[in-house]
């Protein structure tokens, strides 16, 4: 049984007014311009992490409260609907505004289809946090686990990362606990500790991950990774440089490097999350170490067995859009401030990438998903809107 995503509605969700049964591939790669809904596409996922986890309402208190959630505010939408499908599960919710400008489950359900199924099953309404994880420890009707223990934990194993804070005081650059190494936070946090558990652990994965770094990074030779000599409980990145013995410190690696690291750690785990979110992986990366990224996105997505993984990639990377097939691709658009998803039709494509990759196409307006105010010819048949059906 898979727990990677099938299919998934949004409905009032800051820019996403209507997005019904999107869905989705083992590789998803999301363009479009700036503010046109990528990075609410993203969002969601981690509100649904902070869902349940039972800290909804912190996180509403932390980011404006539910009005900002709200596509168009309260006054236009009157319910957030959520609905997502994996294996044989779901998971849905709906979520109301108050006066105090929180959000209350109007509904909470799961989901199941198969041998025993199709049901569903209400967690109740009027709460204000999730009820599934006060659930998923409930027996079945025919089996230790119900659905409430599948559903959390499929949901609860999808991962948002996020590698944009390389500055000299981000977490990933200081010490911290050797303690925190059972997973690789979604910020890098802990990168030390985890590699550190890996080496000890999984020593074929921690090569694989150092083979890798040294390919974008030729001067790099190995990471030196020891509890801090002053107080063992904590431990930080050290490095050492191809041909010498001296400790370099995590100051001493460039963002790029360092954003690299944290990608190559993340997709070579040995556990990686059955679905896998990327808010824009290409900042600061040299163009080969984006192929190499690229390659690593399509690894971790083979099947194994019955299994297989999932990539969310929301990028702006042309270079980075080469890689890819066009059925991976999907446009996010906005118009009239509200979002729209679509992927490209592969057929409608071959004769324009014959000569052009699909980053040149996207540069050329061709795709859809770039900034208006232009006459630069768009494909209409792959657009929905008046431009060339075929190159010139």
């Amino acid at each position: 049984m898979s727990d990677t995503i099938q299919h998934l509605t949004i409905e009032g969700f800051k820019s996403i007014r209507n997005l019904r049964d999107f869905e989705f591939r083992p590789i998803n790669v999301l363009i479009g311009a700036n503010g046109a809904g990528k990075s609410n596409f993203v969002g969601f996922f981690r509100l649904l992490r902070e869902l349940i986890e039972q800290r909804l309402q912190l996180l509403l208190q932390k980011e404006g409260g539910a009005d900002s959630f709200l596509y168009l505010g309260p006054k236009v939408t009157k319910r957030f609907v959520a609905k997502l499908y994996f294996g044989n599960n779901g998971y849905e919710f709906a979520l109301e505004p108050t006066a105090d400008n929180r959000l209350v489950f109007a509904e909470e359900t799961t989901f199941f289809k198969g041998q025993f199924g199709p049901f569903r099953a209400s967690l109740g309404s009027g709460h204000v946090e999730a009820q599934l994880p006060s659930h998923k420890d409930d027996p079945g009707r025919t089996a230790a686990h119900g659905v409430e223990w599948y559903v959390f934990n499929a949901v609860s194993n999808w991962v948002v990362y996020h590698f944009h804070d390389t500055s000299e005081t981000a977490d990933v650059r200081r010490q911290w606990s050797i303690h925190d190494n059972v997973f690789l936070r979604p910020n890098a946090a802990n990168l030390a500790a985890y590699l550190y558990r890996i080496r000890e652990t999984n020593k074929s994965h921690y090569e694989k991950i150092r083979d890798v770094v040294r390919l974008a990074a030729p001067f790099f030779h190995d990471f030196y990774l020891r509890p801090i000599p002053a107080n063992p409980e904590l431990i930080q990145l050290e490095w050492q440089q191809k041909d010498s013995d001296y400790l370099f410190r995590p100051s001493q690696l460039s963002d790029g490097t360092l954003r690299f690291i944290c990608l190559a750690t993340a997709l070579l785990q040995p556990s990686l999350p059955a679905t896998v979110f990327f808010d824009e992986p290409e900042l600061g990366l040299h163009p080969y170490a984006l192929t190499l990224l690229a390659n690593l996105f399509k690894q971790a997505v083979k099947p194994y067995g019955f299994f297989s993984n999932q990539m969310v990639v929301s990028t702006q990377s042309a270079p980075l859009l080469n890689e890819f097939l066009p059925e991976d691709v999907v446009i996010v658009e906005r118009a009239e401030g509200e979002s729209t998803f679509r992927r490209l039709d592969p057929m409608q494509l071959s004769e324009w990438l014959e000569d052009y990759g699909l980053g040149e196409l996207w540069q050329k307006n061709v795709l859809g998903g770039r900034p208006r105010g232009d006459d630069t010819p768009q494909l209409s048949s792959v657009t929905g809107e008046p431009g060339m059906d075929k190159k010139p």
